[in-house]
């Protein structure tokens, strides 16, 4: 039983508070702002600094920080990567274009530390979405990383990326 610093992170609304949102036992503290960009007929908020939620999953609790997916705020995910023990990258399935900008946040942690990540499919279950094996090749991941589907807004979904999670943090103990 321990407690893990695990990073959510991806590109610009692929779910990432959500996802937070979802499998937090306290309320999140989140920094959504309005955007301000042409972003903005995308949603009407996005997160600017971080958000910070908590689980506790079968004896061990994962602390989860979200970073923001707007580029101008990439200076964040250096600030909170730091001590992490692992990371998620949140890709969009029902949005292609930014595919290639998924590849750099996952190469991007991965200069950070080598800690165990996990890829994972977000909003998979949408009849827009493309397949596992068009996100893999979009990402230009190659066969040797894995890429789980997600439902963001599904408790059960989310918990089985974080057990998967805590699966490769305990093999590595």
């Amino acid at each position: 039983m321990g407690s893990y610093k695990v990073v959510v992170t991806g590109t610009f609304n692929s779910g990432k508070t959500q996802f937070i949102k979802t499998i937090s036992d306290i309320p999140v503290v989140t920094t959504e702002k309005a955007v301000t960009t042409e972003d903005r007929t995308i949603k009407a908020e996005t997160t600017v600094a971080m958000d910070f939620g908590r689980v506790t999953l079968n004896g061990d609790t994962i602390f989860l920080f979200g970073t923001p997916g707007q580029t101008r705020f990439d200076f964040m995910r250096d600030i909170l990567q730091r001590e992490m023990q692992a990371f998620i990258v949140l890709i969009d399935s029902t949005d292609p274009p930014s595919f290639p900008e998924a590849e750099v946040i996952i190469k991007q942690f991965l200069a950070f530390a080598d800690v165990p990540y996990l890829v994972v499919a977000n909003k998979s279950d949408l009849p827009e979405a493309v397949n596992l094996s068009e996100v893999q090749r979009g990402t230009k991941l190659g066969d040797s990383v894995t890429i789980i589907p997600c439902n963001a807004l599904q408790k059960s979904s989310v918990r089985q990326v974080l057990r998967e999670v805590l699966e490769m943090l305990h093999a590595q103990e």
